[in-house]
């Protein structure tokens, strides 16, 4: 999504925040923004870790009912 941004883009970015929001709120929204990545990234490693528990426990019962059967 943001491979096409390289440093010109960036800086432009940059610029226009500092225009809309001014010197005093960008280090407030930069801190906000860096707290709710960090809040993702937890909760999608929380999800995908789950998702392994629950295949291991399928395989886990899987191989407990063959060797049931067998």
């Amino acid at each position: 999504m943001f491979s096409n941004i390289g440093i010109p883009g960036l800086i432009l970015i940059f610029v226009i925040a500092l225009i809309i929001f001014g010197p005093s709120k960008l280090p407030e929204i930069g801190r906000a923004a860096g707290r709710t990545l960090l809040e993702f990234k937890s909760a999608t490693k929380s999800l995908v870790s789950g998702d392994e528990k629950e295949e291991k426990s399928a395989e886990l019962s899987a191989v407990k009912q063959d060797k049931n059967a067998g």
